[in-house]
């Protein structure tokens, strides 16, 4: 997987595209974390429109970048999540989580 960033003076989005697994995630996390303690965005935007494959590294991946975003202060969306991304959320509980929005893909 890859990680494209972009910074509109408000919001970080970060659109990853491919497979998020154990060895993809590591380096999808780093690029985020940069530029969130560089930017202080006020919101961070997730999208997973082009995610092919997620495993529980996605998960943490999400997990790991609220707890970043509520150190700073920022909110976390999270958007393009089909419906099997959903139901790994559903099952960790994320929709409960503070801070976190999720949105589900319009074509799931």
């Amino acid at each position: 997987a890859s990680v494209k960033l972009g910074f509109d003076g408000n919001h970080l989005f970060a659109e990853i595209v491919g497979e998020i697994d154990h060895f993809t995630a590591a380096g999808i996390r780093e690029q985020i974390d940069r530029e969130m303690y560089r930017l202080h965005p006020r919101e961070l935007v997730i999208r997973l429109d082009g995610v092919s494959f997620m495993d529980s590294s996605g998960l943490g991946l999400i997990v790991g970048r609220l707890r970043v975003a509520q150190e700073l202060r920022t909110t976390l969306r999270v958007t393009g999540a089909d419906r099997r991304k959903m139901q790994i959320f559903s099952m960790a509980g994320l929709e409960r989580m503070q801070g976190l929005r999720i949105e589900q893909a319009v074509h799931s």
